[in-house]
């Protein structure tokens, strides 16, 4: 798929070298149909890895997107230069009149903390009540999927008595569903996260729904029913090599870390690790763009604010 996105994005060059397809502004305007818009939140303080991670997984479809990244204007990010989110990003006021077809919400590492108790929650519970009348799919990752079903479903989360950090093997609960249509019934899935959302709290509720998950993880993947919300609580987009910075970077300054479960051959930290998620993660991300956005998103991107239904009834 052609991806569109910010003309000299710094990612850009390096996708290329991946043969990903990728399209700067001046090549799009060339197209004469119309594209898919997703927008997504970028919450994470790795933004340039985070940025290539999710490009790359929105490249495997034979749709177009339009890519627009915001980021939070009631925090600064200390680690991203003010020129890239100047060059690279919008505001949430500077996209509020637009409609998207899609909508990424991602990770945060704030997640110990109460969710009022960020500095930018206000900003975020107005983006995601935009989002009700503006975006017609919401894929949320990790902390973004648990700040969703606090905010949209009273939903809390709960410690761990340990971080879970690792590749962990995730089952399917209903290989039906269209999100994990083609999927293995076992495949593998990062983690890395403090908290959790009970399995009860799912299924207990009548508007959502368990896709995918295991007993060392709980879900790894729910959705409402309506197909509007996607959780992932797992980090389906990272890299081989993500945790293996994350684990070295906390042992290098003395912090409580375990080796990542399932993740260096022979639990030897020296060993390269090898990526194994690759296959899911695309299958989960092309399933999203194609089942639950292109194929269901009205034509007219406008009606995504709720006129679109009136004309189905």
């Amino acid at each position: 798929m052609p991806i569109k996105v910010v003309q000299d994005l710094p990612a850009l060059q390096r996708l290329t070298q991946e043969n990903i397809f990728v399209m700067d502004e001046r090549r799009a305007t060339m197209q004469d149909f119309r594209t898919l818009e997703v927008v997504i939140v970028n919450l994470m303080p790795t933004k340039e890895a985070t940025e290539e991670q999710l490009l790359r997984l929105l490249s495997n479809s034979p749709l177009q997107v339009n890519v627009t990244f915001i980021h939070m204007q009631s925090h600064h990010a200390a680690h991203i230069s003010e020129h890239h989110l100047k060059e690279f990003y919008r505001t949430f006021d500077e996209i509020k009149d637009r409609y998207f077809d899609g909508m990424i919400i991602t990770g945060a590492p704030v997640e110990k903390m109460p969710f009022e108790k960020v500095n930018y929650w206000d900003e975020i519970v107005s983006i995601m009540e935009w989002s009700n009348k503006h975006v017609f799919s919401t894929l949320h990752i990790c902390w973004g999927a648990q700040a969703a079903l606090y905010h949209h479903y009273g939903i809390d989360k709960e410690p761990l008595d340990k971080k879970l950090f690792g590749i962990y093997q995730q089952e399917l609960r209903d290989e039906k569903v269209s999100l994990i249509r083609g999927m293995d019934e076992v495949f593998w899935m990062p983690h890395s996260r403090h908290t959790t959302v009970a399995t009860e709290a799912f299924e207990n509720s009548s508007e959502l729904e368990i896709l995918a998950g295991s007993k060392e993880t709980g879900v790894a993947i729910a959705q409402s029913v309506d197909s509007r919300f996607v959780f992932i609580f797992g980090h389906a987009e990272y890299d081989a090599e993500t945790l293996d910075k994350e684990y070295k970077r906390d042992v290098d300054q003395g912090l409580p870390i375990d080796m990542p479960v399932n993740y260096y051959p022979n639990d030897d930290p020296s060993q390269a690790p090898k990526l194994k998620w690759r296959t899911a993660a695309n299958t989960i991300y092309a399933n999203w763009l194609n089942y639950y956005v292109y194929q269901v998103t009205p034509f007219v991107i406008e009606q995504i604010d709720g006129s679109w239904e009136d004309e189905e009834k």
